[in-house]
């Protein structure tokens, strides 16, 4: 009877716990999806990333043992795959973007149309991206003396993973899709520790040098054959805001970094009117605020660091 009595108890306990949560989320309307049809699916989306570096590098992510009598029909397979994710993926993106803005609760048959057209841009735009992130390898090895050979870039490298998968989000990014070109990139940035945000422009040839910590805002602009190094940040100097003090966001709030700048480690370069110029070197540690010339050279001066043999005594 005292066992039976506890588990009554238990029962109303959890049935209080029950009512409160869900009390919470009717007293806020925010961080819950309640009441509402439309949301890519996170896990589907990661899915087709995974896809797209099968595509790009084949051989070295999915299925090994690849020949030249297999090959397309590995490819075939892989772009129905993906072609079928993609068009479900962008729908509900479409589905959601409408639902935002209190449009129609169910897809009409425009959006599954336009869901299909974007996919079909999109892989067919494959090649071209495929092409571009071939240099951005090749600039990996060609910048770091520890590569043996492009498979060491190509398998282990984390800026490749972040540089890769941020090239086909800004695709998306490109074509107006809410929502799923970010959850590419963060799913990127939890795996490597770089963040690139989908809207930023980066020329060919980019080496992100070992990328743990290195972000790079929404409206960056960066040329090609660009290095950066771990820890360096191009961020917005401030957030303006309109006369009703919401952010304004779309000026570009982050640098413009130019053809063949390196910027090494723990750097920060923040603001839109910021431009780093062509072949400029920023160094280690520097915090900058203002435009720098091409081929210039910035540093910090270095500071006094006493050493002291083991034993001597302080003053």
């Amino acid at each position: 009877m005292q066992r039976a009595r506890g588990g009554e108890g238990e029962v109303h306990e959890l049935s209080e716990l029950v009512d409160a949560i869900v009390a919470s989320y009717r007293s806020d309307p925010r961080a819950h999806h309640i009441g509402r049809r439309f949301l890519p699916s996170r896990d589907e989306i990661i899915e087709i990333a995974e896809l797209l570096l099968q595509l790009v590098y084949p051989g070295y992510f999915g299925r090994q043992g690849l020949t030249e009598e297999n090959i397309a029909y590995h490819v075939g397979e892989l772009v129905s795959t993906l072609r079928d994710k993609l068009r479900r993926q962008i729908e509900l993106c479409l589905c959601y973007a409408c639902e935002c803005v209190g449009h129609a609760q169910k897809p009409p048959p425009e959006l599954e149309a336009e869901a299909a057209r974007l996919a079909s841009t999109f892989l067919a735009r494959i090649p071209e991206v495929r092409a571009t992130l071939i240099t951005d390898v090749q600039a990996a090895y060609d910048g770091d003396p520890a590569a043996t050979n492009l498979d060491e870039i190509i398998l282990p490298y984390p800026g490749i993973l972040a540089i890769t998968v941020y090239r086909f989000a800004h695709e998306l990014h490109r074509m107006g899709i809410a929502l799923m070109p970010r959850i590419m990139t963060e799913w990127a940035h939890a795996r490597t520790g770089a963040d690139i945000h989908p809207g930023a422009s980066i020329g060919p040839g980019f080496f992100l040098d070992h990328a743990t910590g290195a972000v790079i805002g929404e409206t960056t602009r960066i040329g090609k054959s660009v290095k950066l190094y771990q820890g360096v940040t191009l961020g917005a100097l401030s957030h303006p805001r309109d006369e009703r003090g919401r952010v304004i966001r779309e000026d570009q709030r982050h640098p413009t970094v130019q053809d063949g700048v390196t910027i090494y480690a723990n750097a920060t370069v923040l603001g839109g009117q910021t431009v780093v110029g062509e072949g400029a070197v920023v160094g280690g540690s520097v915090f900058l605020t203002r435009s720098v010339p091409p081929r210039s050279r910035v540093v910090l001066r270095p500071e006094e660091l006493p050493v002291r043999e083991t034993g001597e005594l302080e003053e």
